[in-house]
Formats: structure tokens, C-alpha cells, sequence
């Protein structure tokens, strides 16, 4: 009974992953796409449009999972320092001192997270188990 459970399910995982994929990949296209039409509408284009990117680095994280099957942490602290900066661009009329601080120091602990963890792959790399590929292919 256990063998065909563990089959079915080791089919039934990679496919809800990649639907999920999917809906995430899905939902950055359309997002971007508002983003860009409401440039379109208001016929300008202010600083914090600029930081687009932040949806082609959800479609990079997407692409890259695809790919290696795998995700290395410091793409989602990479998007989620963009987004603090976006955040803070757009807000900071309406931020006190102390949450504009804060978020400036979030900023920097995502930044240190992310030396941190790069140290971590450098100097104290997982075992690479027979028949898996080196975890070197993320930069």
C-alpha cells in the first residue's frame, strides 16, 4: 500500500508546484501589466514606476525554480529590500520618523541577511548528495 501512495505522490507534487508556479508567474504578469496601463493612463511616469523590476524578479525566481528545481533564499530578500524601498518612496509623506527609520534599518538587516547567508554558502556548503548537481549554479 505504500509504494503506490509514495508513486502517486511523488508524481502528484511536481505538478502542483508547477501550478503553482504557474499562478504565481500568472499573477507578476498581470500585476506588471496594471502597473505599466496605469502609467499609460495617468500619460506619466514618476520614480517609484521605475521599480518595475521587482515583478521581473518574481518572474527570475519563477524561471530560476523552473530550471533548477531549487531556490536560492536570497532572491526573495533581494525582492523584499526592493519592495521596502518602493514602499518607502511612495510613503514617506505619510511616515512619522520613527517608521521611516525602521524601515531603513529592515533594509539593512535584509541586506546583512543576505551577506550572512551568502558567507554560509560559501564557507559551509551542504553536502552534495550522489547524483545531485554542485548548489554552485546561483550566484
Amino acid at each position: 500500500m505504500r509504494d503506490p501512495v509514495r508513486a502517486m505522490g511523488l508524481k502528484l507534487v511536481p505538478l502542483i508546484e508547477d501550478l503553482g508556479l504557474f499562478a504565481v508567474l500568472a499573477a507578476t504578469v498581470v500585476a506588471g501589466a496594471m502597473e505599466v496601463w496605469g502609467m499609460i493612463s495617468a500619460r506619466q511616469v514618476n520614480i517609484t514606476d521605475l521599480l518595475l523590476f521587482i515583478y521581473l524578479e518574481v518572474i527570475s525566481m519563477v524561471e530560476i525554480y523552473w530550471q533548477a528545481g531549487k531556490l536560492p533564499v536570497r532572491m526573495p530578500l533581494y525582492i523584499a529590500m526592493v519592495a521596502l524601498a518602493r514602499y518607502l518612496m511612495l510613503d514617506t509623506g505619510h511616515l512619522t520618523a520613527l517608521q521611516i527609520f525602521s524601515m531603513a534599518g529592515a533594509t539593512l538587516l535584509l541586506a546583512f541577511s543576505v551577506l550572512v547567508v551568502r558567507y554560509g554558502h560559501i564557507r559551509l556548503p551542504y553536502p552534495v548528495p550522489p547524483g545531485k548537481d554542485d548548489d554552485n549554479e546561483f550566484p
